[in-house]
């Protein structure tokens, strides 16, 4: 099976199915959808214009019996940012991609007509057909009208109205949904009007095929077990899912709270991972659940509300901090309500949180006020003028607001870990290529976690380097379709990261090295560097806002970082 790209146009509605070029061929997930966005879109185009293009691509890995490995990549120009962006995710779609030797699709243009599509991607091609009945409806509407046998990616009504923080929602195994999250990339696929695409994978094999079976086998088995003994991949994870951290991070003072005022919450203990479990326990949820097939780690869950009825999964830490500590809201319930409401529109529960926090602070609703919180969420799913506001993210909400407390870097969203006392991770939202994101180099598994080593979370010394090195390893696991939580055992087993390599040699009959990897990883970030800067974007815009420079509790830490510190982080 000769891997191939799909293209589909439309503007005339047409799909072309060509060979993969030579200099894409060793590409993968994020290093392809970069390259693909570098290359042929012009970085000062109007993203939701019809020079921008959408790229869905399964990882180096995707496909085949790695564990971890079905993360789907997808990129464009961001409408929220303005700068390059890839968002990735669980769920089946990139498995079935890969499967069916679809190196890449890649849609471009606009409509002519103001209707909505639907796409049907098939080995033998694409089909494009016109969409009415789901038009308007939410994710789970759409889900739940196909069948459990295809691969399905969706918008809510946030993407067909081109809201900035949009999502594109994934299908997973158990037919509940992951998210496409960050960047608005929903909202570009609104612009080209398409409702849903849906993956068809009849005819394909089970696997893909390997160079080398046996070599394959080993290394998985090394990897595999690389993850199983590591206490946060292997234990932690697994029993709390991510929400573990509320306590962790609270505890160091770094959770923010009350929009970056505070650095910890007087109601972590109700909104923890360790409540989650003892409400998950005590309703008859399922407190272990994998977010695509042969993922070991089972960090997702399925959370019932107090009749056992579903409401959400893949209920995570940062959107119940965004809603929790950043909003004060202390209830688990209204949270898993919220999460749902948002899965559903298909909206950044980080994005759309931290702007209702900045709302907050302009006096729309009290901090607290959870019923309030929902009434907003309404607020978007209807499109009001009010919601179309936060809908267009925390930015936007803060400028129609006159606000300056707006924690946003090239105008995403500051996650859920406070630069200030966790300083690694503020170089991080600096310098990331995508605007704030804490999985562009997560300095938190050596800051708190010590994974790794050890530095110092409140001390400037070393958090340059730390960072520059996690975003250059994470930049090249995103290509390979590896869920960023392996990054624990690679971090501190010796085995795990040669096991990655020896996999990729044995699917495609390559010789690369550890080297080689991390030399992927820089071309990756200078890549999307250079596509920023045509942009029009600069070192200035690598800033956190100047809000930062207050002290915050418990330990009255400052970002206390200069310009020239910052800029540092590119020399590579």
């Amino acid at each position: 099976m000769v891997d191939r790209i799909f293209r589909v146009n439309m503007t005339d509605l047409t799909v072309s199915i060509e060979d993969v070029p030579a200099d894409w061929l060793g590409l993968g997930g994020r290093g392809l959808t970069s390259t693909i966005i570098a290359t042929e879109v012009p970085p000062a185009c109007h993203p939701l214009g019809k020079y921008n293009k959408l790229v869905f691509a399964p990882g180096l890995l995707s496909g085949t019996r790695a564990a971890n490995s079905g993360r789907l990549s997808a990129g464009a120009k961001s409408p929220l940012t303005g700068t390059i962006k890839e968002s990735n995710a669980g769920g089946t779609a990139s498995q079935l991609l890969a499967r069916m030797g679809i190196k890449a699709l890649i849609v471009e243009g606009l409509p002519e007509k103001d209707i909505f599509y639907s796409l049907k991607v098939s080995t033998q091609g694409v089909s494009i057909s016109e969409e009415t009945v789901l038009v308007g409806k939410g994710n789970f509407a759409v889900v739940d009208s196909l069948p459990d046998h295809v691969g399905v990616l969706s918008i809510g009504q946030a993407g067909e109205n081109r809201m900035a923080a949009a999502n594109i929602s994934v299908m997973d195994p158990d037919g509940k949904l992951r998210s496409l999250g960050r960047g608005g990339l929903g909202a570009v696929m609104g612009s080209k009007k398409i409702k849903y695409i849906v993956i068809d994978p009849a005819g394909a094999p089970k696997t893909v095929p390997l160079v080398d079976e046996e070599k394959f086998k080993v290394a998985a088995k090394v990897f595999v077990k690389a993850l199983h003994d590591h206490p946060v991949s292997g234990e932690a994870l697994p029993n709390y899912g991510t929400d573990i951290l509320i306590n962790i991070v609270n505890e160091v003072g770094g959770l923010p709270t009350r929009n970056f005022r505070y650095g910890q919450f007087d109601g972590h203990d109700q909104i923890s991972g360790e409540k989650m479990r003892e409400l998950i326990d005590a309703r008859g949820g399922k407190a272990r659940h994998g977010c695509h097939p042969g993922c070991v780690i089972q960090c997702s869950q399925v959370f019932v509300d107090k009749d056992g009825n579903y409401v959400t999964s893949g209920f995570e830490y940062e959107s119940i901090w965004a809603m929790g500590a950043g909003c004060c809201i202390d209830d688990l319930d209204v949270l898993a309500e919220a999460d749902h409401l948002m899965d559903d529109m298909g909206i950044d529960t980080i994005e759309t949180a931290v702007a209702i926090g900045v709302a907050m602070e302009a006096g729309v609703i009290d901090f607290g006020d959870g019923a309030g919180f929902l009434g907003l969420l309404g607020e978007i799913q209807q499109g009001t003028p009010l919601g179309r506001i936060l809908g267009s993210g925390a930015a936007v909400t803060g400028k129609v607001y006159g606000q300056t407390r707006v924690p946003v870097v090239k105008d995403q969203a500051i996650p859920a870990y406070d630069p200030r006392s966790v300083k690694g991770i503020g170089i991080t939202y600096c310098t990331s290529t995508m605007g704030a994101d804490h999985t562009a180099g997560y300095t938190v598994a050596t800051n708190i976690l010590k994974c790794g080593g050890f530095v110092d979370p409140l001390q400037k010394e070393g958090q340059v380097e730390l960072s520059r090195n996690l975003q250059i390893a994470t930049a090249a696991v995103d290509s390979t379709g590896l869920c960023v939580f392996v990054a624990f055992a690679v971090l501190d087993n010796p085995d795990a990261l040669p096991a990655v390599v020896e996999m990729i040699n044995a699917r495609f009959g390559s010789i690369l090295t550890v080297a080689d990897v991390t030399s992927l990883g820089k071309s990756i970030l200078k890549t999307e560097r250079a596509f920023n800067q045509a942009a029009g974007f600069t070192a200035l815009d690598d800033r956190l806002p100047e809000f930062f420079e207050e002290p915050v509790s418990p330990h009255d830490a400052i970002w206390n970082f200069t310009g020239e510190e910052i800029d540092a982080f590119w020399d590579f």
